[in-house]
């Protein structure tokens, strides 16, 4: 995770509000997958406003590969709204 933190391959916006999501290629050639990170960054204090905390939400393997940008199926984005709800 520190590795996908620090050096991610991609950058894009998380599925949580004020979240941003975070990917690193692994794996090999047979066998790709991604390791996902949902992070969100907080300041640290009122005081003290140029310190940021991050804070991991989620991390994820994904077996295979995503392309750039490319939305979520509408059944994930279902599941995700009903949980929400619950």
């Amino acid at each position: 995770m520190q590795r996908v933190l620090h050096t991610p391959k991609r950058i894009e916006e998380g599925i949580a509000p004020n979240t941003i999501a975070m990917m690193q290629v692994a794996g090999s050639q047979k066998h790709p997958y991604e390791i996902w990170l949902m992070v969100q960054e907080k300041r640290q204090a009122k005081r003290d406003k140029r310190q940021k905390i991050t804070k991991i939400i989620s991390a994820w393997k994904y077996p295979g590969r995503t392309k750039p940008g490319e939305p979520l199926p509408e059944e994930i984005l279902r599941e995700i709204r009903e949980a929400a709800i619950l």
